[in-house]
């Protein structure tokens, strides 16, 4: 591949998983880019309104009491920056919005005002967390106002674009509560150094699409350093300014590799893995007909694996994974031999190992390591490929996420908003709703090793520190993150 090819390719890469991509192929703009109910807004609000103030929470989750905040760049460098409007855009946008709603809803003088007034850049202001911290759950992670008082509206219309950074949160705090499940089995059992190879992406096939792929992988790769979603790589080194490769992968079988060898042919199978890729770390499934039978088959192959330049990696991929984990590294055990740590658990020889493809999330890799401690096998012995359950097996809900209005200035008089719902529970009680919301603009400041929330209706908010930055003003993207700094204070 010469270099205009390499040109080429990248830009297709990053074509593919830039979003924006999609408004240009569907006809698109930032005016039409939101829920269709939010188009009639801007005549809901009082009379006079001239700032609205919104700003992000998440209220809840059973994955984490934390949020690891990751994806507002990418929102902002994606869909946000620069001119995102234009005159015929309006003209469009006026036109579908007619024929959607069936009557006149849309009023295109809210967006003839942007362009013709601010050149078409959105007259917006964001404070955000910096990504890659750890925030508590319910606190402010983003706010969101408009610079322009004739632009109040704007606030409430962008949420839906916004409130979707809900998805690389949510991945990235899942695989950072992963990364602790294992780190622990490893501290206690094992080697922790080995932590950034032990829970490798295989979700590039999983997901809904190649832009979720995109963001779904480098959300999980700060925590981890395996993937084979090539995607999130070319998203990470892109979007978030990094030159260093961040994610790696291994030489792999699939069934089909091995099974048209056929049963009988299954030993040639493995030997020719090992042929094939004589160094290195190379890993191949095993279950194709039946695992113990197959570990005997690795036994044959013995004297080869053990002068290889490099690690077999043995991967089980059916049946009930503690019980298959522990059978196969037992077995292995009994063919290869092993040793003791210093910290009292077997370790198999460096030059094979198990992988757990199937069945794998933080629960079941928490069961499978207890598991093999319970049995003196060290947490070193293994490592987890999971895919559904890495990027896909999520929604909003998981961390109850919510952009909400929080104060407004009506006429110069500041109204400070709250959402205090009672509601009636499944026994028929009022009861205050956990959707309760905040009131007031809002900083998070520094409260011992953690944060906390002061809203201006409290005493210290005038001499608060805020530890959200202005990411965006105006148009222009103020806060330009690195990824390998982000990785970094997130394992911090």
């Amino acid at each position: 591949m010469n270099r205009n090819e390499q040109t080429n390719y990248k830009k297709e890469m990053l074509d593919m998983i830039n979003g924006m991509n999609l408004w240009k192929m569907l006809g698109m703009s930032i005016a039409v880019a939101t829920d269709s109910y939010k188009a009639s807004h801007a005549k809901q609000y009082p009379k006079k309104t001239r700032k609205v103030i919104s700003h992000m929470v998440a209220r809840g989750s059973t994955i984490a009491d934390y949020v690891l905040w990751y994806g507002i760049y990418y929102k902002t460098k994606a869909y946000l920056q620069g001119i995102v409007i234009t005159k015929t855009d309006v003209d469009k946008a006026e036109k579908f919005w007619d024929a959607h709603f069936g009557y006149k809803v849309f009023d295109r003088s809210y967006w003839d005002y942007i362009v013709e007034n601010h050149g078409g850049k959105l007259p917006i202001r964001i404070r955000a967390v910096k990504e890659g911290t750890k925030v508590r759950n319910h606190n402010v992670l983003m706010v969101i106002e408009n610079t322009d008082d004739n632009c109040w509206w704007l606030t409430n219309f962008i949420e839906t674009l916004l409130m979707k950074v809900w998805y690389p949160c949510t991945v990235a705090t899942n695989s950072a509560e992963i990364r602790k499940i294992i780190l622990k089995y490893l501290e206690e059992t094992g080697t922790p150094d080995d932590i950034w190879f032990k829970c490798h992406d295989f979700g590039y096939r999983g997901v809904s699409s190649e832009e979720t792929a995109a963001i779904g992988a480098s959300a999980h790769m700060l925590s981890f350093m395996g993937t084979d979603t090539v995607a999130g790589i070319f998203f990470a080194q892109e979007i978030y300014n990094t030159d260093t490769m961040i994610g790696y992968s291994v030489p792999a079988s699939e069934h089909s590799t091995i099974t048209s060898w056929g049963r009988e042919g299954e030993i040639e199978a493995f030997e020719n893995m090992l042929d094939t890729y004589p160094e290195g770390i190379v890993a191949c499934v095993s279950d194709s007909f039946h695992i113990l039978e197959a570990m005997d088959k690795w036994g044959a192959l013995k004297h080869k694996i053990e002068n290889r330049k490099g690690r077999l990696v043995v991967r089980p991929d059916s049946g009930d994974p503690a019980r298959t984990d522990l059978a196969v590294i037992e077995k292995l055990g009994s063919i290869f031999g092993f040793e003791v740590n210093e910290k009292g658990y077997k370790v198999l020889p460096t030059y094979i190992r198990v992988i757990q493809g199937d069945g794998v999330s933080r629960e079941s890799i928490a069961h499978i390591l207890e598991t093999l401690k319970n049995a003196g096998w060290s947490a070193d012995n293994i490592g987890f490929g999971s895919g559904g359950k890495l990027l896909q097996d999520f929604n909003r809900d998981d961390f109850n996420f919510a952009i909400k209005c929080c104060e407004v200035d009506v006429d110069g008089e500041i109204r400070y908003i709250e959402k205090t719902p009672v509601e009636i529970n499944k026994d028929g009680e009022l009861v205050y709703s956990f959707k309760t919301s905040k009131k007031g603009n809002m900083k998070l400041v520094k409260d011992g090793d953690n944060f906390r929330t002061v809203t201006a209706v409290d005493a210290d908010y005038a001499d608060a520190v805020d530890e959200m930055d202005v990411i965006f003003e105006n148009g222009e993207i103020l806060v330009h993150p690195k990824y390998d700094d982000i990785r970094a204070l997130a394992v911090s």
